[in-house]
């Protein structure tokens, strides 16, 4: 084979290999265009309950796992909730930050200020709030709590925001219902695909910073 030959066989048979790279529902392209995937941590596919794939084409590209730069604002470890941009992001280094989608509370039930993930959970039990269940008495079925599951509004994982040693009774938690992500409709918490809980959990210890900024949180 000539080298001429070679060469355009190496060239034809690498952009074959990275038409069909699709990561996490973008192109290689994408990528290169500044879009920085996120390998998954945890196991989503070796679950006690199936999580269900989510059509990652139905949501914005900006509500994807993916690592961007930031400010060194806060320290690495840090956990900053925006709720301006419906991001969540973790500060891994002096220079990047993995940055998620969210959905956030209603205009009224929303909650800002600092706090440190207490426990975490895996397919928790929800109990609705004592105000909640006034607010919606169909929900007072659930006062002693509603075992984790498919069917669970906490998804797959929990992550319980304490201050000063006390639950604030916020989350950050899974959904079962992904096309929230992006919107404001939870009453207070922050929620997240469970494939994206799944990988937080996994990366967050217990006694985390979590920062969460009303507005567009720059980070």
């Amino acid at each position: 084979m000539s080298r001429r030959a070679f060469v355009a066989l190496g060239v034809t048979t690498a952009t074959a290999a990275l038409a069909g790279c699709v990561v996490d529902g973008g192109s290689f392209q994408s990528a290169a265009l500044g879009y920085r995937a996120v390998p998954q941590l945890g196991t989503p596919d070796r679950e006690p309950f199936v999580v269900p794939r989510v059509d990652m084409t139905r949501i914005p590209k900006q509500y994807h796992r993916q690592f961007v730069d930031h400010s060194g604002k806060y320290k690495p470890g840090t956990v900053v909730v925006s709720t301006g941009t419906r991001n969540l992001y973790l500060i891994v280094d002096q220079k990047t930050a993995i940055r998620y989608g969210i959905g956030v509370g209603r205009a009224g039930f929303a909650w800002g200020g600092q706090a440190r993930v207490g426990r975490k959970a895996t397919w928790p039990t929800w109990t609705p709030p004592p105000q909640m269940i006034q607010r919606e008495p169909r929900l007072k079925k659930y006062a002693g709590g509603m075992p984790g599951g498919p069917a669970n509004p906490l998804g797959a994982r929990a992550l319980y925001l304490y201050k000063g040693g006390r639950d604030t009774l916020y989350r950050i938690h899974g959904t079962n219902e992904p096309m929230s992500i992006g919107q404001a409709m939870s009453s207070g918490c922050i929620r997240m695909l469970n494939q994206d809980v799944i990988d937080l959990y996994e990366r967050v210890p217990v006694g985390t910073t979590v920062v969460v900024v009303h507005g567009d949180a720059t980070v």
